[in-house]
């Protein structure tokens, strides 16, 4: 009986990670789609609140492509 309620476990651990690992690539995909978007609503929100004017506009001045472009180097 142990027996199978330990292998019972096992698979629910494998499904749980299936499905994080299917929300981590959607959220990637999700950002790689809507970075540029996303980045320039979080500039706006940094300005607005009265944070760092020169850093809002540099995460503006960049496109998602280049910053992937950046990132093996």
């Amino acid at each position: 009986m142990k027996a199978q309620n330990k292998r019972k476990s096992g698979q629910t651990m494998v499904e749980y990670i299936i499905i994080v690992v299917i929300i981590a690539v959607a959220a990637i995909a999700i950002f790689g789609v809507f970075g540029d978007t996303i980045r320039n609503k979080l500039g706006g929100a940094v300005t607005e609140i009265g944070g760092d004017e020169s850093a809002a506009d540099a995460a503006l001045s960049t496109t998602s492509h280049d910053f992937l472009k950046d990132l093996d180097r």
